[in-house]
C-alpha cells in the first residue's frame, strides 16, 4: 500500500514562465536533476519535459507538463514540489492560463541577454491575475553578452520588486539553482489546509491512452480522493469509479490517497473523449460538494480553417483523430463541413497560426492522416437587412451583399517590444497591415513597447515571419481580442472556368481586393497544371469581375502527320481538335493541386 501524500505544509505547487526559448525547459532539467528525479545518464536528451518530437524539432513547448519532485532543504527538511512547465508562445497562452490554476507560485524567467519580450509580460499579468507568488530569475547570466543589471532594472519597473529579491541562475551550467530551490520553500505558500471539506477537485489537463481511455490531470483543491471512490463531473454530471489514482513523476506514480494541495492524475474508464472536460471540477457521488470550482474561460478560437482527407474514404478516421487531439488539446474546436471543391471535412478553429501548423502536423505525425488545409480566416458578424446578424467563419458562408447592411470584424490590440531603431520598419508594417498607432513606451535607453489596435484578419497570415524579419528577430509581440469594429469588408471569389472554387474564397478589405485578385490570379496560373483546353483563372466580387489569367491550353500537334498536301487539309484537322476541345471543356473538371489552398498565405512574396 502506497503511502498517503506529506502534510499539506510540505507541499509546493509551481510552475515557469516565460518568453519563448528563454530557458525555461532547460531549467526544469536542472531542478529534475537537482532533486534526484532524473541523472545525468536518465537523460537522454536536453529538455526533458518537451517529450513531443515536434517539440524538440522547433525548440518550443507545445504542451503543459506536470512533475513531481521529493526536496530535502537546507535546514533538512523533506519537501514535495509539483512543477508545471508552461508553453511560451503568444499561441498557446491558454496552456499557461490553466497551469497557473494549479499553482501558488510562479518562476519568471527572463533571458539575461534579451530582456523582457511581450510573452513575459502577458503572462506575467495572467500570474498576477491568478493571485500567485511571483519569483522572478535572470536566466543566461554565464553568457559574454548578458546584461544582468540592465535586465534586473526592467524587471523592477516591471513588477516593482526589490533588487535582492531578483535570483541569478544559468540552467545549462547549473549555476544559482540551488539558491532557486530554497527560494522556492521560502517565497511560494503552501496550499491551504482544506482536506476535511467536500472533495473538490480542478481538471487541468488531460491525455488520451489508447487502453485506458482518458487519463485526468487534476489538482485537488478541497478534500480527499481515494482509489475506488465514485466521483461526479460537474460539466455532464457523469459518474465514474476512480481506477487509479497517483502522481506524476517522470511516469505515473500509483497511490491510494490524493490530498488537498496535491496534484496528480486520475483513470477512470472514461471512454468518450468529451467526458474529461478540461477546466471541470470533480467531487465525490456521495457527498458532493454544493459548487464547482471557478474553471477557466471557454476557449475562444481566432483563426478558422477547413481540414479535408485527401482521399475522402478516410473521412472518419479524421474525425477519429480530430477527437482523440481536443482531448489532448482543449482549445482545437471542430465542427463537419462539406466544400464543393473537396467533399466531406472539418472546419477547425485554432488559437493562431503556430497553432493551426502544429495541430496540421500533429495529424500527419501521430495519427498518419493526409490532409487538405484551406485558406485560414476569422469569424466575422454580418448585419443582415432584416436586422438579424449572421456569424460567418467560412467564406463560403457569407450571405449575397444585397442583403447585408454592414460586416463586423475582430480587432486585437498589440503590443510590440523591439529596439528603437526598427520603429519606422515597424510603422510602416502597420499601416500596411490597416494598424491604428496608439502610443510608444520607452523601457529604457534602447528598447521600446509599442502599442497598437489591428484587424486580426491582418495578422493571423505571416505578420509574425514578417515582424522578425523587419526587425532582425528583435521584435517580439503579444495581443490579447478586444471586440468587433465595422468595416468594409468584400468577399473574394475564384473562378476557374466560371467555376467557383469555394474552397479558394477569401474576405477582404475594399480597399485591397484588386491587389489580391490580382496577386491571386497570377499565383494560380503559376501553379494549376496545364489541360488539353484553356482555363479561365477570375477573381471576382459579387458578379463583377475583377481580375483575369488564362493558362494555355497543352497542344498536340494533330499536323505532325499531315506533310504535304492541301492547305484546307490542315485547315480541317485543326477545326476538329478545336470541336473536340470545346467538348472536353464542357465535361472537363480542373484539378486544384493543395499547393493552391497555401498560394494565398505566400501572396505578398
Amino acid at each position: 500500500m502506497a503511502p498517503s501524500s506529506p502534510e499539506v505544509s510540505r507541499i509546493r505547487n509551481f510552475c515557469i514562465i516565460a518568453h519563448i526559448d528563454h530557458g525555461k525547459s532547460t531549467l526544469a532539467d536542472r531542478l529534475l536533476e537537482m532533486t534526484h528525479t532524473l541523472d545525468r545518464t536518465q537523460m537522454d536528451s536536453a529538455q526533458v519535459l518537451d517529450d513531443m518530437d515536434l517539440e524538440r524539432e522547433r525548440g518550443i513547448t507545445i504542451k503543459s507538463h506536470a512533475v513531481q519532485m521529493k526536496y530535502r532543504s537546507v535546514a533538512g527538511d523533506d519537501y514535495t514540489l509539483n512543477l508545471i512547465d508552461t508553453p511560451g508562445h503568444v499561441d498557446f497562452s491558454y496552456e499557461v492560463s490553466r497551469s497557473l490554476a494549479a499553482c501558488e507560485g510562479a518562476l519568471l524567467v527572463v533571458d539575461a541577454t534579451q530582456g523582457v519580450e511581450a510573452q513575459t509580460i502577458a503572462n506575467l499579468y495572467l500570474a498576477i491575475e491568478a493571485g500567485l507568488e511571483i519569483i522572478p530569475v535572470i536566466n543566461k547570466i554565464d553568457l559574454p553578452s548578458s546584461d544582468v543589471e540592465g535586465v534586473a532594472s526592467q524587471i523592477i519597473d516591471l513588477i516593482g520588486i526589490d533588487r535582492e529579491d531578483i535570483l541569478q541562475v544559468s540552467a545549462k551550467a547549473g549555476l544559482g539553482v540551488e539558491e532557486l530551490m530554497e527560494a522556492i520553500i521560502v517565497r511560494v505558500p503552501a496550499p491551504a489546509d482544506n482536506g476535511h471539506l467536500p472533495l473538490r477537485a480542478l481538471i487541468f489537463d488531460s491525455v488520451f491512452d489508447a487502453y485506458r481511455g482518458a487519463v485526468v490531470y487534476l489538482r485537488i483543491v478541497d478534500g480527499v480522493l481515494r482509489k475506488g471512490d465514485r466521483v461526479r463531473f460537474f460539466a455532464n454530471n457523469k459518474v465514474f469509479l476512480a481506477d487509479e489514482i497517483g502522481s506524476m513523476g517522470m511516469k505515473r506514480q500509483p497511490k491510494t490517497v490524493l490530498e488537498a494541495g496535491d496534484v496528480g492524475y486520475l483513470i477512470c474508464s472514461i471512454k468518450d473523449v468529451k467526458d474529461a472536460k478540461v477546466g471541470d471540477t470533480v467531487t465525490h457521488f456521495d457527498a458532493p460538494a454544493e459548487k464547482q470550482l471557478a474553471g477557466y474561460k471557454e476557449v475562444k478560437p481566432m483563426v478558422f480553417s477547413g481540414l479535408y482527407p485527401v482521399n475522402s474514404n478516410e473521412f472518419e478516421d479524421l474525425r477519429e483523430s480530430l477527437e482523440k487531439l481536443s482531448l489532448n488539446d482543449a482549445s482545437l474546436v471542430y465542427t463537419p463541413e462539406t466544400s464543393v471543391a473537396l467533399g466531406f471535412g472539418f472546419r477547425c478553429g485554432f488559437l493562431g497560426l503556430l497553432h493551426m501548423e502544429i495541430i496540421q502536423e500533429r495529424l500527419e505525425r501521430e495519427y498518419n492522416m493526409n490532409i487538405i488545409t484551406t485558406v485560414p480566416n476569422v469569424e466575422y458578424r454580418v448585419l443582415m437587412t432584416n436586422g438579424e446578424t449572421v456569424i460567418v467563419d467560412n467564406p463560403s458562408k457569407m450571405p449575397d451583399t444585397a442583403r447585408i447592411t454592414h460586416v463586423e470584424e475582430p480587432y486585437v490590440s498589440m503590443q510590440i517590444i523591439t529596439l528603437a531603431d526598427y520603429i519606422g520598419n515597424i510603422m510602416k508594417l502597420g499601416m500596411e497591415r490597416r494598424g491604428e498607432y496608439r502610443n510608444t513606451d520607452y523601457l529604457d535607453t534602447q528598447r521600446v513597447n509599442m502599442h497598437f489596435e489591428f484587424p486580426l484578419s491582418e495578422i493571423v497570415f505571416d505578420f509574425h515571419d514578417r515582424l522578425k524579419s523587419i526587425s532582425k528577430g528583435y521584435a517580439s509581440m503579444d495581443y490579447e481580442y478586444i471586440g468587433y469594429r465595422e468595416s468594409e469588408l468584400v468577399k473574394l471569389d475564384v473562378l476557374l472556368n466560371a467555376e467557383p472554387v469555394d474552397a479558394l474564397s477569401i474576405i477582404v478589405h475594399r480597399s485591397k481586393a484588386y491587389d489580391w485578385g490580382r496577386k491571386l490570379c497570377g499565383k494560380l496560373k503559376g501553379i494549376i497544371p496545364k489541360q488539353m483546353y484553356d482555363v479561365a483563372i477570375q477573381a471576382a466580387i459579387g458578379s463583377r469581375i475583377i481580375s483575369r489569367e488564362t493558362i494555355s491550353a497543352m497542344r498536340k500537334n494533330v499536323l505532325a502527320k499531315c506533310y504535304g498536301g492541301d492547305i484546307s487539309r490542315k485547315r480541317k484537322l485543326i477545326e476538329k481538335q478545336k470541336e473536340g476541345k470545346k467538348r472536353m471543356k464542357q465535361v472537363g473538371r480542373v484539378e486544384v493541386p493543395q499547393e493552391a489552398f497555401l498560394a494565398i498565405l505566400n501572396i505578398d512574396e
